[in-house]
């Protein structure tokens, strides 16, 4: 009877091992994924007031997206809510989206189809581990649409690098 104890509790034991290798391994993906975030700049665009305070924004208020527009030849854009995008998908459907993605400027979308995929898991994690919060920003408007945001000026020297604008002509 006492072996058989002995059988069960070094069972418990190495299942425990198991579960926290785990949760380590989670652990180690979402720090890696706030990593990612913080070198390739997202924050400067989805998070408000993330660049004018000097990254010194609490991370519960990070990538909520921003109504402050980027205006240019295009339109004006907004930098999207990442969190509440994050939630609507899988991170399968993440990595899809992320690899194909081509967006408006100034979001560099050619970068993001670089990362490698076990960053852009490591991405989806982190924000997903932050939770849902903040609203959609809003809408992109078309050139001579009207602008109801505040919004930069983004306006290139040289329009020759960017393509698939059809309303950009090169200079």
């Amino acid at each position: 009877m006492r072996y058989t104890a002995l059988i069960q509790v070094f069972s418990m034991f190495v299942m425990l091992l198991g579960l926290q290798s785990n949760v380590s391994a989670a652990n180690d993906a979402v720090a890696h994924g706030e990593y990612m975030i913080r070198v390739a700049g997202c924050n400067d665009c989805h998070t408000p007031g993330y660049v004018e305070k000097g990254g010194n924004i609490p991370t519960s208020q990070w990538l909520t997206g921003n109504s402050l527009g980027y205006k240019g030849p295009w339109g004006v854009t907004y930098p999207a809510n990442l969190r509440l995008l994050i939630q609507s998908l899988t991170e399968d459907q993440w990595v899809t989206f992320a690899k194909h993605l081509q967006a408006r400027p100034p979001m560099p979308w050619f970068t993001l189809q670089i990362i490698s995929e076990p960053d852009l898991r490591a991405i989806y994690q982190f924000v997903k581990s932050l939770g849902p919060a903040g609203v959609i920003a809003p809408n992109f408007v078309p050139p001579g649409g009207q602008i109801k945001t505040k919004y930069i000026d983004f306006v290139p020297v040289s329009a020759k690098y960017w393509k698939g604008f059809s309303h950009i002509t090169a200079q």
